[in-house]
């Protein structure tokens, strides 16, 4: 497991970032300080009297772009904190988030997430400063946020101290390019009804050998395509 990490997001809604994740074992690593998240907002950094942070596009179109200028003082200052800063933008253009990227993310000490807004950023900007570009998916939300809170969580699973069993992030599905075994618990309805026995028998070489069997056997049902790998 990994000791404490730094999260920097850059977006022009930093509450939005703040809220979705102070709640869970998210919520109580950041009071415990297991990990740290800084919020900056690009509109501190606008010389625009109003503040404005984006533009109509160049050559017309539908929405606004967010413009250069804004962007590239708030990575400035935090290039003076930060020498080595790496610069992840979360845009329907990048990768498709997976836990290998997880995986790998999770290794930096510092992870800097941009949020975009509007029709998207100066191209500019993405050609100077950007080193990584993520996607959620093949969709489209109304901005990073959401996506910078997904990663931070699923980064933050990692950090030693945030789950009560560190054995979790472990077994989490994907982390071994399976998915995870099917779970059962006490029910005061239901009693045992249904629980394989296996789970029962306290024998727990038994139980992890079963684990790993219907773990094979849900992937290559539901997703095999990650046995591929």
């Amino acid at each position: 497991m990994k000791s404490a990490i730094r999260f920097t997001v850059i977006t022009i809604f930093p509450e939005m970032v703040a809220d979705v994740l102070n709640y869970g074992v998210i919520g109580k690593a950041l009071d415990k300080g297991l990990i740290d998240l800084v919020t900056i907002n690009p509109r501190d950094f606008s010389k625009d009297k109003h503040k404005r942070v984006d533009e109509r596009p160049f050559g017309g179109g539908a929405g606004m772009v967010m413009i250069y200028d804004p962007l590239a003082a708030t990575v400035e200052y935090l290039k003076q904190q930060d020498k080595d800063l790496r610069l992840s933008f979360l845009s329907p253009h990048g990768k498709t988030l997976n836990q290998d990227t997880v995986n790998q993310l999770a290794k930096e000490p510092h992870i800097v997430l941009l949020c975009g807004r509007y029709e998207g950023i100066d191209q500019r900007f993405i050609d100077k400063y950007v080193d990584n570009e993520i996607s959620l998916g093949d969709f489209v939300i109304s901005g990073g946020e959401l996506a910078a809170a997904t990663i931070i969580d699923a980064i933050a699973r990692q950090v030693h101290g945030v789950l009560g069993d560190e054995d979790s992030a472990k077994t989490d599905s994907f982390m071994d390019n399976t998915l995870g075994t099917p779970q059962y618990t006490r029910s005061e309805t239901l009693k045992t009804k249904g629980v394989p026995e296996i789970l029962l028998s306290g024998n727990h070489a038994k139980i992890a050998e079963w684990r790993a069997t219907q773990a094979l056997k849900i992937t290559h049902l539901r997703r095999p395509d990650l046995l591929d790998k």
